[in-house]
């Protein structure tokens, strides 16, 4: 009946408003919850403790550690140190307490550490975008330093939460850090306008250490949150936390052709075929997500190059080519084209920051 659609609608709307409100409540309560972190970021006894822990060392962690931790290989050493306060958790409650108590502190020091490091360069103070970045970092330092230790299930539960809001919250630091660099490119531009004397060869290697140091690092810090969050998932089989114990190159090749393929096919109307030659039966212990990010980077620039070099009516097959032997300590994965290459000129140039051959605007 007409009576009884009603009655459906207006249940549903109201289902969905108190949603929305609550949606609402929570962003209103994490901006204010900011926004006083914020204002305690700028005190005296912050900028103390950020220094402190940047003075601390970072921890070496190796794919093997984190397969180790994961299978609970290293529990009974670590409760030695750290007492598990509850005596009912199971072993995987317990691995994740382990895993937690050592994010506790190792994710302070390393934020502590891109947060300061950044500020040493002069150039990217000037920058608005990585100053946002390195202001990131102090409030997840603060926010860090504030929860308890995650030596019990309570508190375990309140430290993940906090590391998935984290983790979001720097999910933009790559744009930024581009947008920055666009910014530190422009800013020397201008200094080599006004300042005949300015040597831009005197930053270079510094810039770039700095960056390599900031991009080196992030990949760790991101790598050891999704890898603790991913193990508080039910469990996949082959799988510990993000690292396959049969990562597959040939399946990984699969879907990142798929992805730039269709990338290039948006921007020039077309793409090229890719043929995987080699090892396509190879499978070892990796972070599959890793491998698939460099591949699509690689066949992007690969497949640009092609086009722009022979155009949509006749381009020839890029090859990606698996090697491996049992005399290899690595599995090499290759990428080749006849897009062109690179000149000579440019060959110093290509690893910098500040160097693209694309619209920075883009």
């Amino acid at each position: 009946s007409y009576i009884d659609i009603y009655y459906l609608y207006f249940k549903k709307m109201f289902a969905r408003n108190i949603l929305n409100f609550r949606r609402i409540c929570i962003i209103s309560n994490r901006k204010l919850h900011d926004s006083s972190l914020q204002a305690y970021v700028e005190t005296v006894e912050a900028k103390n403790d950020l220094l402190s822990f940047a003075k601390k060392g970072q921890t070496l962690v190796s794919l093997r550690n984190l397969m180790e931790t994961g299978n609970g290989h290293h529990l009974a050493s670590f409760e030695k140190y750290v007492p598990v306060k509850d005596s009912n958790a199971n072993d995987n409650e317990r691995i994740m307490m382990q895993v937690a108590c050592f994010l506790h502190r190792e994710l302070a020091v390393r934020s502590a550490h891109r947060a300061t490091k950044l500020e040493e360069v002069e150039l990217f103070k000037q920058s608005p975008h990585i100053k946002h970045v390195c202001n990131m970092y102090k409030l997840s330092f603060a926010k860090l330093r504030r929860l308890p230790v995650p030596s019990n299930l309570e508190n375990e539960k309140i430290f993940a939460r906090e590391l998935e809001s984290i983790y979001e919250r720097h999910s933009a630091t790559l744009i930024n850090m581009a947008k920055g660099a666009n910014e530190v490119r422009d800013a020397i531009k201008e200094l080599q306008k006004v300042e005949s004397k300015f040597k831009f060869d005197n930053y270079k290697s510094d810039i770039q250490k700095r960056l390599d140091e900031f991009y080196f690092s992030r990949i760790g810090i991101r790598l050891l949150i999704a890898q603790y969050l991913a193990l508080r998932e039910p469990p996949i089989p082959n799988t510990i936390g993000l690292i396959s114990l049969n990562t597959n190159i040939h399946d990984i090749a699969l879907n990142a052709i798929e992805n730039a393929s269709y990338i290039c096919t948006r921007t020039h109307g077309d793409a090229p075929e890719v043929t995987i030659l080699g090892r396509l039966d190879l499978t070892f212990p990796y972070i599959p997500s890793h491998i698939e990010y460099i591949l699509v980077e690689l066949l992007k620039n690969s497949m640009r190059a092609t086009v722009e070099k022979h155009g949509v009516d006749d381009m020839p097959n890029i090859k990606i080519i698996i090697a491996d032997g049992e005399e290899n300590e690595d599995i090499v994965v290759k990428v080749s084209d006849e897009g062109g290459g690179i000149k000579r000129s440019d060959m110093d140039k290509i690893w910098s920051y500040l160097y693209t051959t694309g619209d920075p605007s883009v």
